[in-house]
Formats: structure tokens, C-alpha cells, sequence
């Protein structure tokens, strides 16, 4: 009888222990969440609150009685931040295209094709990694301009049609399909291309989808390539256009205003994350089909 009281305590107090470790967690995760999205938050709170009372606060306020949509048409009025959206989506979309056509076939080439001297190349294409960005930066932008492309969308669009990271990220993928389906596809007559198409793509969609939603924050956060290689307004993008604010004093003297520029070019990463967020965590917790 004392031994079936005393597990019953001992039951008790681990339920305890475990409830309370629970809280603990909980709280934890809440708090870190918390300061994540307190800039989303602030950022959009200033793009809401009017010019005057913005500068009339010696104290910032963590909220406002009198929200206005008079900012998202500054935002909109003194600098074409339409056609820098227009820009951005055709610098983006077609960049992403490429770059998942080359990629793709890339990592196709050096996970199943056997071609002399594939592991050095590989190697050697890994080893491009290490090369600091800046150098790559100086290196497209003299290519760029001896080409003369620059204040084009092809000069924007051709030093980000390919990753060697992503490349490496898929041939992992492609590398740990079975190779039973590739001999008994090539036995029953089917091209390398077609298999790729109809086996190796479908089977590693998630890692895919995954690759391209990166490439695709990737180009529309783009900054420093827009800035070096256009000065002519026809081929800004919103990061130019943000830069362009600054520039003009309006971004210093109305803030607000400049917050509701931020808001609208965050609005379409963040519905596309919330689309493909199952999509996102397949691919990455995905190490790869295992046969």
C-alpha cells in the first residue's frame, strides 16, 4: 500500500515537473517571438501614423488613436514606386526562371551523368564558394560594362542566373534517387532529358519549390548589384526606389510615409510565404529521397 502511495507521488511530481518546463518553454518561445515581430509591427504602426503627430512624439508611442492611409499615397506620389514594382517582379521572375533551368541542369550533370574528370570540376566548382562577394561584385560589374548592358534588365538579370549553392543544395538530392529508376529508364529507351523531367523533378519538388522561393526573396531584396549597375530611373528597382527617397531628403523629413514604402514592398515575400510555408519546411527538413 505505501509503495502504490509513493509512485503515485513520484507520478505527480514528474507531471508537475513536466507542466512547469512546458510553461517555461512556452513562455520562452512567446518572448522570442515577441521581439521577431515587434519590428513588422513598429514598422507598420509608423506607416499609419500621420506626419505631425509622428514628430510630435518626444516619447514613441506603441500605438496611435488616429491611423492614416496618407503615407501608402506619398509613398506612392513622390516617387514612381509602381514601376519599381513592375521592375522588380520582371527582374525577379525571369531570374528565377533561368536560374532553375540552369541550376536543374547542373546538378542533373554531375548526379548522374559520368563524364572524365566530374569529381575535380565539382570540387573546383565548390571551391567558388569561398570567393568573397565583393570580388565577384568587381568582377560582373567590369564584365557588365565592357558588354555595354549596363541600365539594361539584362545586365541585371546575368550575374544571378546560377548557384553554385544551390546547385550543390539539388545534385544531393538528385544523388540519393534510387539508380534502379535510371538504369531501368535507360533500358526502356527514355532520354536523360525526359527522365529528369518526368522522375528526378517531381520526386525532389519540395527542395525545388524551396530553392525557388529563396531566389525569389533573394532578387527582390536585391540592393547593391540595382545600385552599381543602373543610374537611369526606366530600370530601378524598389530597393533603388527606397534609396531614391533617401536621397531626395523625404525619407529623412517624413518617415512615415517612407515606412508605408517598406510595408508595400514586404507585403508580397510575406503572402508568398505564408502560400508555400508547408512547401518551405518539406524542403528544407528534406535531406533527400532515400531508395
Amino acid at each position: 500500500m505505501r509503495q502504490t502511495i509513493d509512485f503515485q507521488k513520484i507520478q505527480k511530481r514528474t507531471r508537475t515537473r513536466k507542466a512547469l518546463g512546458n510553461v517555461i518553454i512556452y513562455a520562452l518561445l512567446t518572448l522570442w517571438g515577441l521581439i521577431v515581430l515587434f519590428p513588422f509591427y513598429w514598422m507598420l504602426l509608423t506607416s499609419v501614423k500621420s506626419y505631425g503627430s509622428y514628430n510630435a512624439e518626444y516619447v514613441p508611442s506603441f500605438f496611435t488613436l488616429s491611423p492614416t492611409l496618407q503615407n501608402y499615397a506619398d509613398a506612392f506620389t513622390t516617387v514612381p514606386l509602381g514601376r519599381y514594382l513592375l521592375n522588380t517582379l520582371i527582374f525577379t521572375l525571369i531570374t528565377t526562371a533561368i536560374m532553375l533551368v540552369v541550376i536543374t541542369l547542373a546538378a542533373f550533370a554531375f548526379a548522374r551523368l559520368d563524364f572524365k574528370g566530374k569529381n575535380a570540376v565539382f570540387t573546383l566548382f565548390l571551391s567558388l564558394m569561398m570567393i568573397p562577394n565583393e570580388l565577384v561584385v568587381i568582377t560582373n560589374f567590369t564584365t557588365i560594362t565592357n558588354l555595354g548592358l549596363r541600365n539594361t534588365f539584362l545586365g541585371l538579370i546575368l550575374p544571378s542566373v546560377t548557384s553554385v549553392f544551390y546547385i550543390y543544395l539539388l545534385k544531393e538530392n538528385f544523388a540519393q534517387i534510387p539508380d534502379e529508376l535510371y538504369y531501368a529508364a535507360k533500358v526502356d529507351g527514355t532520354s536523360d532529358l525526359r527522365y529528369l523531367r518526368r522522375v528526378m523533378i517531381p520526386i525532389c519538388r519540395p527542395t525545388l519549390i524551396t530553392i525557388v522561393i529563396l531566389k525569389i526573396i533573394e532578387c527582390w531584396n536585391s540592393y547593391v548589384w540595382p545600385r552599381l549597375i543602373t543610374d537611369d530611373p526606366n530600370y530601378y528597382l524598389v530597393s533603388n526606389g527606397i534609396q531614391e527617397i533617401r536621397e531626395n531628403g523625404f525619407g529623412r523629413e517624413n518617415i512615415p510615409a517612407m515606412m508605408a514604402a517598406v510595408v508595400v514592398i514586404s507585403v508580397p515575400l510575406i503572402v508568398l510565404f505564408f502560400i508555400f510555408r508547408k512547401k518551405i519546411m518539406a524542403g528544407v527538413a528534406r535531406g533527400g529521397t532515400k531508395g
